[in-house]
Parts: C-alpha cells; structure tokens; sequence
C-alpha cells in the first residue's frame, strides 16, 4: 500500500513544495495514461467477446466504429480499416456477434475500448437475423418487384455462366445444354465461397452486363450458379453486392444456387429462379428434338392447309361438270331456229323483190316532170349561204381564252416581281433556294435582278462532283411557248 503522511500544516499554501522524505515527482496526465493503457494492454492483449452491436458508424477513412453491449453493460469498438475490409457480411446494428482483438485505453477521452481484429456472427440464428434485416431492406428499395422482372429469350445464341471453372457445376451445365440445344457458352472464373467471392461474383454480372450491344462476346442469358451447401457456403450469394450487381444487369439472369431447398438473396433478384444448375440448363434453352419435330409438323399443317383448298375446288368443280348439259343440247334448238330464220329471210326476200319489180313496173317519169323537180332543187340550194359569224365566234372565243392563260402566266413568272426590287436566288442546278438552309449548303449562288444576274459564293465547301441534270434549253427568241390545244 502506498504510504500515507499527515498533513502539513506548514506547507499549505499556494504553490506545491516538496514533502519531508518524499522523492517522487508528480505525474502528468499523459504520464498515468499511458501506464494506463500499457497495464490494460497487458492484461487484455487477447480477448474475445459476444454482445450485441449498437451505433454502427464506418468513417470515410474506411475504419468502423460501434459498441458492443449486453443488458448490463457497455464497451466501445473500433475496427480499423485492412480488417472491416475484409469482413465477409455488413455489421448493422442489433446483430449479436462475437468480436476478437485487444482491449485498449483511448488517452484522448480517458475510456477503454477493444480493436477488433475479427468479428463472427454469434451462431447461425444470428446470420438468419441479418439476412431477414437484409432481404427486408432490398425488397422495400423494389429490387425484388416481379413487375421488373423480363421474359428470358426462347433461344440464346451465346450463354455467359458464372460459376467456378473446377467444380462440377459447370460441367452439368455444358452436359445438359449439349444434351437438349448445343449452345455457345462463355465462362467467367470466380470464386463461390469464402473471402472475396461475393465480389468476383458481383465484378462478373457487371462485366457481362457492360459488353456493349453487337459485341461478340455478349451474351444473351447469364446464368449465376453454384452448388449445394450450408447457409454459410451460400453467404456470398446473399451479400448485397451481388444482389444489386444481379437486380441492375442489363441481360436476362437465372439464378442457380444450391439445390431446390437452399434459397438465397440472389434468387429473388434474378429474373428466374432455377432449383439447380442442371435445371438452369434446362430453362435456358429448349430441346432441339421438339423443335425439329414441331417445325416438321408446322410444315405438313402448312402444306395440307394449302393442298385443301386445291382439293376441294376440284372436287366442287367435277361435280358441277357432271350436272352440266351436254354441247349437243344445247346446240340443237339454236340449229333448229337458225334454220327457220334461214327459209324466213329467202321467203322475205322473195317477196320484196317481186314488190319491186311491180312498182317499178308502174312508175312512168315524164320530161317534164324530171325538169320541175330539178328546178326546185336548185331554188332551194340557192337559199343555203355561209355566214362568216360561223367561223369567227370560235377563233374569237379562242383568243380571249389565250388572253387569259398569258395573264395568269404573268402573274406566276417568279421574275415579275423583280421589278418591284426583289431578288431571286437559285442554286448551281437553277433551282429556285427558298430556305436559308439550303442556300448555305451552296458554294454559288446566283442572284436574278430585273437588269441581269450576279454570281456570289457563300464559302461553303463544294459538293462532291456528280452529273448534273440536263437543263432545259432556252426558247429562241420570238418563239411563243407552248400551249395546249385551245379548240381541242
């Protein structure tokens, strides 16, 4: 026990004066500090403790701060950046877990706390507690929602597959996709279990995902598979780097992890869930056999679809040749009446030749008669003149009407109105530019004033060298333009 000496009551006062027999200087604070935080340091140099986390906080140097707390009792955490890197699942706060590391004094505010070198979930209900806590959060962010799930494609042509390239995953995939529809798989290595999977896991659904359309390498589907294991075997698979990579991929997914009764995050993030990598397979791609033997019979629904109409006009067509008369009946009355209207037509005319000879035989024309008759004939020629009115209303008529179409002709000419001081502007071509647009594109321009035409050019660059159009030749002067027919 340390010594203790009766007050002085000669050395009270102001200033500190050393005592009668005492040697020993006074400490400072960071003195006892740091003998402080040696002892504990001592003490406490491994420890490994089970609480609860509370007030979870990582810094943005990357380091983690937290408490650990029972029913009874406190103690701060903190965990430094190299170690909470590594840490295979996210500390929130009510998980019970069990932290190892070194118990140690904070001089700055005089409290104790541990650095956590390691830190375990506290049995396998408390990794049940933080998927829950986990699969809670992600599905209220929509990551989940069946409405943002898409139809995988019928057939693939190229399939990526993440997955482990020595396990046996991958070679039941390639056997059962040989076995129903040979397809082209692409896959990329990765880790399915311990530190680090989760991000190789999530790093390949992203690369998929970022090949870019046309590429040859992209594929069309993407599996994400693994095999059976405990919870802890499929944690990678419930991490949430690997549910978000797997819910943002831009191609269709299947998830394919464990077998039918294991169920992870990734399976509902995924656009189908298959129970194993072999049903994956099996989803991905239909059987060859079935589909050959489906268009066979699309072929022969096809042909007898055409065939029956053929077959059935045929049919239709003899039966209604079999109910027609034959050419003889139908001929025979024709025959018969075209031979009454043969021995009608000889009696008729037979008939009217004899009337003919018989007023031919009566009529007896006189001299003076045939003079009479020509006389009035040529009274009544005499009467008929030709009157000039006859031919000059339609060439009068014809006139007014070219009268017109000239004034119209004169009101459409784009080049009336450059006497009044406008400008027409027309390309290389001739042809008349309305838009500013199409001017700049011109190298020359040509401007028609009412006294002639000036050449400007805009400083565009020239267009590339075609044949032009063929224009249309000037009428020689003097030369009307044509018109159509106006009495046509």
């Amino acid at each position: 026990m340390a010594a203790s000496f009766p007050p002085d009551r000669d050395n009270d006062g102001l200033v500190a004066k050393p005592r009668p027999g005492d040697n020993a200087e006074p400490l400072s604070v960071s003195e006892i500090s740091q003998m402080l935080k040696r002892t504990v340091e001592d003490r406490f140099g491994f420890v490994r403790l089970r609480g609860e986390l509370s007030g979870v906080k990582r810094a943005a140097s990357g380091h983690l701060y937290a408490a650990l707390k029972d029913d009874k009792a406190v103690i701060d955490a903190v965990m430094w950046k190299g170690n909470a890197g590594r840490l295979p699942f996210r500390p929130e706060d009510g998980l019970e877990v069990v932290a190892s590391g070194k118990i140690t004094t904070y001089p700055g505010r005089s409290k104790y706390q541990i650095v956590i070198e390691r830190m375990e979930l506290a049995g396998e209900g408390a990794l049940l507690a933080l998927l829950e806590k986990t699969k809670a959060r992600l599905q209220a962010e929509g990551l989940f929602d069946e409405s943002r799930k898409r139809a995988l494609p019928f057939l693939p042509r190229t399939i990526g597959v993440v997955t482990s390239p020595t396990g046996a995953v991958i070679r039941d995939i390639l056997h059962r996709l040989a076995d129903r529809f040979p397809s082209r798989v692409i896959v990329w290595p990765v880790l399915v279990q311990g530190q680090g999977a989760a991000d190789q896991v999530a790093g390949a659904v992203r690369g998929f995902s970022a090949m870019a359309q046309g590429h040859p390498d992209r594929p069309d589907l993407v599996i994400v598979a693994r095999g059976g294991g405990s919870i802890e075997d499929l944690w990678s698979f419930n991490e949430e780097a690997v549910v978000r990579a797997i819910a943002e991929c831009s191609i269709p997914t299947i998830s394919a992890v464990g077998h039918e009764t294991d169920t992870t995050l990734a399976d509902f993030a995924a656009d189908r869930r298959a129970p194993t990598p072999t049903a994956a397979a099996e989803i991905a791609v239909p059987v060859r056999a079935e589909l050959a033997a489906a268009l066979a019979d699309y072929g022969a629904r096809k042909k007898r679809a055409i065939l029956r109409p053929v077959q059935l006009g045929r049919e239709r067509l003899e039966a209604r040749a079999e109910r027609l008369p034959s050419p003889e009946a139908l001929l025979q009355p024709q025959a018969q009446k075209l031979d009454e209207l043969a021995d009608r037509l000889r009696r008729g005319l037979q008939d009217r030749a004899g009337q003919g000879r018989e007023k031919l035989g009566n009529l007896r024309l006189s001299p003076a008669m045939l003079t009479r008759g020509l006389r009035e004939a040529q009274r009544s020629l005499a009467g008929v003149r030709l009157s000039p009115a006859v031919v000059r209303k339609p060439i009068a008529e014809g006139r007014e009407r070219l009268a017109a179409l000239e004034r119209v002709m004169r009101s459409l000419d784009p080049d009336t109105v450059l006497k009044r001081g406008y400008v027409r502007v027309t390309g290389p071509d001739g042809r008349t530019l309305t838009d500013r647009v199409e001017a700049a594109k011109e190298a020359l321009l040509t401007l028609k004033f009412r006294d002639g035409d000036l050449a400007v050019s805009t400083g565009a660059a020239p267009p590339a060298p075609s044949s032009p159009a063929p224009r249309p030749k000037p009428a020689k002067k003097g030369t009307p333009p044509a018109q159509d027919d106006l009495f046509g």
